[in-house]
């Protein structure tokens, strides 16, 4: 406020060599508002207005170091809980990448399962056709030799039938009889 003052009287000099007349004088508009202002002042410093602006500055001040802090405090908990957010986000990531990697292994294990069946059962399905293919060939080899031995039989009673003869018939017997008898004894 004295800074207003001195502005106001050093101005004051400049402003009375600009006027006609003698500057101390009502008559001189340059002064008159000179006067005007000084009481303007003294009105305000008396009234303690420059007080009550410093008053109210002073609280604005502080009003805005609280929003400041306020800030602050906000912008850090934010900055906490962002960083909460992110270590949330990789360790869900993480535990992410952990159950995808569990699951290829458990779908490997499960292939080479799925792998080791199949062989078994392919080995099982072999083995069975195996068997029955030789269970076929034995069918097959025995009907070849009881058709065999049928046809043997025939025609060994055909070449019977032709050779034998009534008393070779007997003889026959007879021998059959006698070779029975020593075997039974």
């Amino acid at each position: 406020m004295r800074c207003v003052l001195a502005l106001a009287l050093a101005a004051a000099p400049g402003a009375a060599q600009a006027a006609s007349g003698p500057f101390f004088s009502l008559g001189n508009t340059d002064f008159v508002v000179l006067l005007a202002f000084l009481l303007f002042v003294g009105v305000l410093v008396y009234f303690r207005v420059p007080g009550l602006l410093g008053g109210l500055l002073d609280k604005r001040a502080a009003q805005i170091r609280a929003d400041l802090g306020e800030a602050r405090a906000l912008r850090e908990e934010a900055q906490a809980l962002l960083a909460s957010y992110e270590r949330k986000s990789r360790e869900v990531k993480d535990q992410a990448e952990r159950i995808v990697a569990q699951a290829r292994d458990d779908a490997k294990a499960a292939a080479d399962l799925a792998k080791d069946e199949l062989r078994r059962g392919i080995t099982r399905r072999l083995a069975a056709a195996e068997e029955q293919i030789q269970a076929a060939e034995d069918a097959a080899v025995r009907a070849v030799r009881d058709r065999a031995i049928a046809v043997a039989v025939a025609a060994a009673g055909d070449v019977i039938a032709r050779q034998m003869t009534e008393e070779r018939g007997a003889a026959l017997i007879d021998g059959a009889i006698t070779e029975v008898e020593k075997r039974l004894n």
